[in-house]
């Protein structure tokens, strides 16, 4: 069997390849605790599930979904972004759903690029902000995200040959997986970036909702001029402890939003309308408090990782919002690769290289906080004893 070139490119996906040690390290029947993989531990809330339950009785929902979502869907986003962001969107032009937010981020690469284009990427990153252009022909130009500016790239450094190509821009705050936020004024210098150079901006807001110490993360769209240059991409998998509904929402930009609708009606039928409605109910405000119980769950995690951490001589700085703990790799390791399977073999203890997330991620570590309470102790206590 021949696969293709673009598949060629790319890199095995990071969280499969965790997926293949733990299973391994399992079958050989050692007791692994991963904390690799940032998928929430905890059920949905009652009442979205209970919206869906009610949903998918209904027949109207059986039938194809039309890929410009149902219309109070689009009404429930906007509702959300002004009283959540303060952010006015139009639910007739400037919102679309999407199948989970890693669809969207993708699909967003054919829409836009072409082969032998630019995309400027976060890095460290989220995987797909680089594979994304890989596999549609186009090229990634990496942003170190630079621990002396809070975890964001320096603008002035991107080279004027990097700024004629690109096309799109794709930045993530609260960050995955440096767990950093948005400094003040950096979201003003993206728009002027971006207008200045002709160029989409993508910001992923999957990790808004969870945010610590009295910090509530804004959106994007809500910087003045950020609708004319860019959209946002609003999941509601880690907020709301819903990764395997694949419910997200494209937002912003008008004429972008087009663009993407006119791709996704050749790709997918749209997405199920029964996730749409429950989607409804965790927007709502009855389900504010839901989201602040999990918003203090991972609170007291990090609390209790970091205090650990710090024990054992990591200097590890809290952060302020995602479900994420960065930290530095301690003296003696050659890598981040070489760390990581240091703690796997003698800790039984799986977490991330930070190089796995781009080359400017070496030298880090990142523990996900997305394991029930008492497993976290463990793997912690097993750290802390290396």
């Amino acid at each position: 069997m021949r696969p293709s070139e673009r598949l060629n490119a790319i890199p095995p996906y990071l969280f499969a390849e965790l997926e293949r040690k733990i299973a391994q390290k399992r079958a050989e029947g050692v007791d692994v605790i991963s904390l690799g993989i940032g998928d929430p531990d905890r059920p949905t809330p009652p009442l979205v599930v209970e919206a869906m339950q009610e949903a998918v009785t209904e027949p109207e929902t059986h039938t194809y979904p039309t890929n410009r979502g149902r219309a109070d869907f689009r009404g429930a986003i906007s509702d959300f972004y002004e009283r959540r962001f303060d952010v006015e969107i139009d639910p007739e032009r400037e919102v679309i759903p999407a199948i989970g937010a890693k669809e969207a981020i993708f699909n967003l690469n054919l829409a836009f690029l072409d082969v032998g284009d630019a995309a400027l990427a976060s890095d460290p990153g989220y995987p797909v902000y680089t594979t994304g252009p890989l596999l549609v022909g186009a090229e990634p130009i990496l942003m170190p995200l630079l621990p002396k500016l809070g975890f964001t790239p320096d603008l002035r450094a991107i080279s004027a040959q990097a700024r004629r190509r690109a096309k799109l821009m794709y930045l993530n705050y609260p960050n995955n997986p440096t767990g950093a936020i948005a400094p003040p004024g950096f979201f003003e210098r993206v728009v002027e970036f971006a207008r200045a150079h002709d160029i989409l901006v993508v910001h992923d807001n999957s990790y808004s909702e969870i945010a610590y110490d009295g910090y509530r993360a804004p959106s994007f769209l809500a910087t003045p001029g950020a609708k004319d240059v860019g959209i946002e991409v609003f999941s509601l998998s880690k907020g709301y402890n819903m990764t395997g509904w694949r419910c997200a929402a494209v937002l912003g930009n008008a004429e972008a939003i087009e663009l993407y609708w006119r791709l996704k009606t050749n790709i997918d039928s749209g997405l199920f309308e029964a996730v749409q409605l429950a989607a409804i109910a965790a927007l709502s405000p009855d389900a504010d408090a839901e989201v602040a119980s999990m918003r203090e769950l991972y609170r007291i995690r990090r609390d209790l990782v970091c205090s650990a951490l710090k024990q054992a001589g990591v200097q590890v700085k809290p952060p302020r919002g995602t479900i994420y703990v960065w930290a530095p790799v301690p003296e003696g390791f050659g890598s981040s690769v070489a760390y990581c399977e240091h703690v796997l073999e003698h800790a039984a203890v799986v977490i991330s290289p930070g190089s796995a997330y781009g080359p400017s991620g070496e030298g880090w570590f990142r523990i996900s906080l997305t394991t029930p309470d008492e497993r976290l102790q463990e793997a912690v206590r097993r750290i802390a004893a290396l």
